[in-house]
């Protein structure tokens, strides 16, 4: 019974090749596109090599996914988060760098994903079929988000004071904050910035806003 426990505590070939799928979904890249960015062969994480021609299975090597961790700016950790669960129950939903958000045509009038730029990864499940991911990049938003997070954005989801909100402005302006008070006429919003100061916006700056409601830390 011992032997039998450990043996289904192993890692599996397709749970190693699945993170390091969901590991390029992450950040926003093809399997082929992060063993490029990673300085190794860009078919070395092709699904066509995962299996040789005599039908052995082909593990990925120790030293390509610590590659392809430190191009995706991750971790270990988060790498074994992903063998697991952590990823979601797979159902898709579009991404975007958070830098490209300001973009012009990156949203509708509605605040719902259009345009190019736009990805796939697999994330939480959520009741709102326009919820959309943002990936994290830079310090800015330090302590709240890390460099490489991602953030689950829900356009349908109710919004109420002291949530986490993505709000763009008509001047293509993004900001992350938390919504401290809504009126008819302003937001006031606590940004998520340690050196940033709160700022009160007027409703007619505002292009739309959505709340933020899961993130992979």
């Amino acid at each position: 019974m011992v032997r039998q426990a450990k043996a289904q505590r192993m890692l599996s070939h397709d749970q190693i090749w699945v993170a390091l799928d969901r590991l390029a979904e992450r950040a926003g890249l093809s399997p082929s596109g992060l063993a490029k960015r990673a300085g190794l062969d860009p078919t070395t994480f092709n699904k066509s090599k995962r299996v040789t021609s005599d039908g052995r299975e082909r593990w990925p090597s120790t030293e390509s996914i610590a590659k392809a961790l430190a191009a995706a700016d991750s971790s270990m950790e988060t790498f074994v988060r992903l063998i697991g669960d952590g990823a979601g129950d797979g159902r898709s939903v579009p991404l975007l760098g958070f830098a490209l958000a300001g973009a012009s045509g990156a949203f509708d009038e509605s605040g719902f994903p259009s345009g190019k730029g736009w990805t796939e990864v697999a994330l939480p499940t959520a009741e709102d079929s326009h919820t959309f991911a943002l990936a994290i990049s830079g310090d800015a938003l330090q302590p709240a988000y890390r460099d490489g997070d991602v953030i689950l954005v829900s356009p349908g989801t109710p919004i109420r004071k002291g949530d986490r909100v993505v709000v763009k402005t008509r001047a293509g302006e993004v900001t992350v904050a938390t919504l401290k008070r809504r009126t008819a006429k302003a937001l006031e919003l606590q940004p998520l910035g340690a050196t940033q100061a709160e700022r009160t916006m007027a409703v007619s700056e505002v292009a739309w806003v959505a709340r933020i409601v899961w993130a992979s830390q």
